[in-house]
């Protein structure tokens, strides 16, 4: 299990980027959700090592991850939102560097653990091609490979997702699911739909706090009959806003429709959506009422 207990960083600019984090999260995938600028990297970073927090604690299976840093290394696999590669060296290369870092001594286990991990991650036919040649989509499949080596216990994925088409994020999706059977899998996010397909368990996160901590599927039926959703004029948006509690508007086969939040029932020209993640995170992340905790 990661416990973290009041956690607080505040930068030297004035910015406080974690309040008071407070997180259990057992084995399984668990889904970090919030827009850019949260503050989800500034913990993922944190439970990663790079960085202190000012005040409070992060343990991990008994390993107290400030006081003994590189106990947890060896057990963590971690992909960072932006990250940098060898331009010059292959793919398979580097990651047999990584794997005899992370102690796997035999040269014969080391080659058949790394061809594993490219196929997992769709890049054997690309294995001894130079990373500075590899598109942004094979460069973030490149850092999940890294991040999968030595079999680690905690995983921590921030915005993975990003630069994948389709397919490739189906695959990841499902290696993702594959890993949370045996470890303890962070998915750090904006994206709505990564957490309601992937996570047992999340949590909404703003401002550096955590506003809200669950099941996906209990926390989005918490608006049950209480969202709304109509087909309108473009033009009509900003009345609307005036008007009603619009969590989100969006196109359908080009035409405009809203989502509004209401605590009773707005009439046949309005239909009812039910059991929705996303409008919950939208009601959450800006506060419409105090109904995330």
């Amino acid at each position: 299990m990661l416990t973290i207990q009041n956690l607080n960083k505040t930068y030297p600019n004035g910015t406080q980027a974690l309040n008071n984090v407070n997180l259990s999260i057992n084995k399984g995938m668990f889904g970090l959700l919030g827009p850019n600028g949260a503050g989800k990297s500034t913990l993922m970073r944190t439970i990663a090592t790079l960085q202190l927090a000012d005040t409070g604690s992060i343990t991990f299976d008994g390993i107290d991850v400030f006081q003994q840093p590189e106990e947890l290394r060896k057990v963590l696999g971690y992909l960072p939102q932006d990250f940098g590669v060898y331009p010059k060296v292959t793919a398979a290369l580097m990651l047999n560097h990584i794997a005899k870092v992370k102690g796997i001594a035999n040269k014969t286990e080391r080659k058949h653990y790394v061809a594993e991990l490219l196929n997992k991650v769709n890049l054997y036919k690309f294995r001894n091609r130079n990373l500075g040649d590899f598109s942004g989509g094979m460069r973030q499949r490149f850092g999940i490979a890294q991040a999968l080596l030595g079999n680690p216990k905690l995983i921590i994925v921030d915005e993975p997702t990003a630069g994948l088409d389709p397919l490739e994020r189906n695959r990841f999706h499902n290696l993702l699911s594959e890993l949370g059977e045996n470890a303890v899998v962070i998915l750090s996010t904006h994206i709505v739909d990564d957490v309601t397909n992937l996570c047992q368990n999340m949590a909404i996160f703003n401002e550096g706090q955590v506003l809200a901590e669950g099941n996906p599927q209990e926390l989005s039926a918490r608006l049950n009959q209480k969202v709304f959703k109509k087909h309108i004029q473009k033009d009509a948006l900003e009345l609307y806003e005036k008007e009603h509690t619009v969590l989100s508007s969006y196109l359908r086969g080009g035409e405009l429709y809203i989502n509004v939040y209401s605590e009773t029932n707005l009439g046949a020209d309005f239909e009812p959506v039910h059991n929705n993640l996303e409008d919950f995170y939208f009601y959450t992340i800006n506060k419409k009422e105090e109904v995330a905790l």
